[in-house]
């Protein structure tokens, strides 16, 4: 592993999210389909959990399809679904090959049955590998995400589980899809859009945050590196006053 922590002065952050935008914009560029884009995105998103390794993140979430996107049009979606198809498979041999441990979040709900036995396998296969945890938010949003866990929290409630006095943050980050994880330290959203669009809405409270102009299948390692250097720039005092 490379010691950029040494080697470049820089603060590692544990947990890096990323918001993967700009595929589409990427192939229109190029007078190209979109789903061109999302294909390229994806052999990039694979050279990405490499260089977070290299570099010393523990923790990498990424943002591939939102419960919003069922809305873009049909065909677009359903070359997703190919992509994202063709990817769960090959990310088993990968994923053990490299030790990662990988995760899904998001919800089951509108997605294909060989889609689902697709993640079942790939988080079973990999769920005892100790090197970086890689967190893929598929069919995800935020605030569905709280629904579910608010839902959950309820029943155990009824049922006794827990009681009302029980109830704080840190129960409530055990009901998440992300419960055992630290919440990330730093948000990125490529392409330069200025908006989180429903992404870990309560991890990312004191996250901080970064928008590159840069688009994902354009993003790379010395891309990473920079907002790692941003991030070091930036003074994070999680609502308290440093002292002087």
């Amino acid at each position: 592993m490379d010691n950029y922590n040494e080697e470049l002065g820089l603060n590692i952050p544990e947990h890096v999210a990323i918001i993967l935008d700009g595929n589409g914009r990427w192939a229109k560029k190029r007078f190209l389909p979109r789903n061109v884009g999302h294909a390229q995105g994806s052999k990039v998103l694979e050279q990405i959990t490499d260089d977070a390794v290299s570099i010393g993140i523990k923790y990498l979430t990424v943002y591939v399809f939102s419960t919003e996107n069922w809305k873009r049009p049909k065909a677009e979606v359903a070359g997703l679904m190919t992509i994202l198809r063709n990817y769960l498979k090959t990310c088993i041999q990968k994923a053990n090959k490299d030790n990662y441990k990988v995760r899904i979040i998001g919800t089951e709900n509108g997605l294909d049955e060989d889609i689902i036995e697709s993640i079942n396998r790939l988080q079973e296969a990999t769920k005892n590998n100790t090197g970086l945890v890689f967190q893929i938010a598929l069919n995800y949003g935020s605030r569905n995400e709280i629904v579910r866990a608010v839902k959950r929290i309820t029943e155990d409630a009824v049922s006794g589980k827990i009681t009302s006095e029980d109830i704080d943050e840190t129960l409530i980050s055990s009901y998440l899809d992300t419960a055992g994880i630290p919440d990330p330290d730093l948000i990125i959203r490529t392409s330069g859009e200025k908006r989180i669009s429903n992404y870990l809405l309560w991890q990312g409270a004191y996250s901080e945050l970064d928008f590159p102009e840069v688009l994902w299948p354009d993003f790379n390692k010395e891309s990473l590196i920079d907002e790692i250097r941003k991030y070091n720039n930036r003074d994070r005092r999680f609502g308290g006053v440093k002292e002087e």
